[in-house]
């Protein structure tokens, strides 16, 4: 898994433990889960056993999609929760959720001088502070916080590296500064500010950040007799080890109905997006955006409103797949798998997609029900996306398609924005501002693309490897145009 570490292991075993007692009819013992996971007698990772078991709660309570900041009452048992969870029709915003009393209440960014200072002669970091906010004490050197500026000079000429920036992991993820302390040192969320693309939920070492799982409706879905069609985003060629020919059987089996590539959306997106681009140029606009990842837009609409107006109109993939689905069969539940936070949002906003289930929660349905994709005989795809589609998730993708849609039919010039971070904010304002080089600007929130996402289990060096290979050997939308 893509940082293998123990709040994502700790995540995927209280999924399933979650989607085992569902299956089971067991919801009523769920409460046992933070007294199985830290027995008397075992280790703890908190100041007492306790607390790691209210912690335990509370992160179960997320993936039953509960909201923790709007607990009323602390003896609310999980039992009670999960049957919350059944009664809900649909999850409403936020789809982040905070759990205070796990959040270990950092102490404020500052770059810090370390045990390993010899307080050497030459003192470059001294001689190189444009704050003179260096000076020795008792043999070392001392930072005056009230004076540094975290230039960064000072560590770049430490001979010894004993100069060190001490960040907030969440507050330094997040590109907008929506992630701030409350009147307690801990973090709280401004969801006026917040672009949902989960770097903070992927940043933070306690776990303390998580998503609010749709995994109960989506178990119900599935028991309920309706068709439920399992739309999954291009990326997921590259999340397990087997073709894509082998996930449809696979996730069959979890008893969806069918599966359908979101990469086909994708294609229509190509066209179409195509189609507008040389529109807008062709009647004096200078620049066009690209519109498929919604904490981009999300971004737009909350911090840099001069390009709202550049923003294709095209819809998503993600609308484009759902849509069709349900032209198909108005009685079809949609589920929309992916590597996103954004999308949980953009889910809630779009009527045709019904829910949103990461690829973390479909690995931790597979392994509870003992299926293995890459043991599945592979199935023929009733219609099979072309490579413009399936090239999506990797950044550059989207552009190539683009490009090769329009075939020469108009003069294109693309500039890629690969992640949103606090400089490629500052760099998209410039642009806004008409200092772009280009007339097309695609907008990755998550560096290396879709396959960068907060909720992945592959590492993007590998799936983009397996997804470049598979739109290489898939057809094209405009015949010679790949080459």
């Amino acid at each position: 898994m893509l940082y293998d570490n123990f709040k994502t292991r700790i995540k995927k075993e209280l999924l399933a433990k979650i989607i085992r007692a569902f299956q089971d009819d067991r919801l009523d013992e769920l409460d046992r889960i933070p007294i199985e996971e830290r027995p008397i007698d075992g280790e703890h990772s908190r100041c007492c056993i306790y607390l790691d078991r209210a912690i335990i709660k509370y992160r179960c309570m997320a993936l039953l999609g509960m909201s923790i900041e709007d607990e009323q009452d602390e003896l609310t048992s999980l039992a009670q929760y999960a049957q919350q969870a059944l009664k809900r029709d649909k999850i409403n915003l936020p789809v982040l959720t905070v759990i205070h009393e796990g959040c270990k209440a950092c102490v404020p960014s500052h770059i810090e001088v370390t045990n390993a200072c010899h307080g050497c002669f030459a003192s470059p970091c001294i001689l190189n502070c444009p704050r003179n906010a260096i000076e020795k004490i008792d043999g070392k050197a001392w930072i005056d916080p009230k004076k540094c500026v975290f230039c960064g000079k000072c560590i770049a000429v430490c001979p010894f590296h004993a100069i060190i920036r001490i960040p907030i992991p969440c507050e330094e993820a997040c590109p907008v500064k929506a992630i701030t302390k409350d009147e307690t040192g801990r973090e709280k969320i401004d969801y006026s500010k917040c672009i949902f693309c989960g770097n903070c939920m992927r940043a933070c070492p306690f776990g303390v950040i998580m998503e609010r799982s749709q995994i109960i409706e989506i178990l119900q879905a599935l028991k309920s007799g309706k068709p439920v069609v399992a739309a999954v985003a291009p990326a997921i060629a590259g999340q397990f080890s087997c073709d894509i020919s082998q996930l449809a059987p696979a996730i069959k089996k979890l008893g969806f109905a069918g599966m359908a590539e979101v990469a086909s959306g994708a294609d229509a997106t190509s066209r179409k997006e195509a189609d507008e681009f040389i529109e807008r140029i062709q009647r004096g606009n200078k620049l066009m955006t690209s519109s498929c990842c919604p904490a981009y837009d999300e971004a737009v609409a909350k911090h840099i409103p001069e390009l709202k107006d550049c923003i294709s109109n095209t819809p998503t993939p993600m609308h484009f797949i759902a849509e069709k689905i349900k032209e198909e069969n108005p009685d079809a539940i949609t589920v929309f798998v992916g590597p996103c936070v954004a999308k949980r949002k953009e889910g809630i906003d779009d009527p045709v997609v019904d829910y949103v289930l990461s690829f973390e929660e479909l690995d931790a349905l597979f392994e509870v029900n003992g299926i293995d994709p890459s043991s599945e005989s592979g199935e023929q795809l009733s219609e099979p996306a072309h490579w413009q589609g399936r090239g999506f998730p990797v950044s550059g993708g989207t552009t190539k398609a683009i490009e090769s849609v329009i075939n020469g039919r108009e003069e294109f010039k693309p500039v890629l924005v690969d992640g949103l971070n606090k400089k490629n904010l500052n760099l998209l304002k410039a642009y806004a501002s008409g200092k772009c080089p280009g007339n097309f600007i695609e907008v990755m929130s998550c560096e290396g693309g879709c396959v960068g996402g907060p909720a992945v289990v592959m590492s993007p060096e590998k799936a983009t490897v397996k997804i470049k290979k598979l739109a290489d050997d898939s057809i094209s939308i405009t015949p010679g145009a790949k080459e």
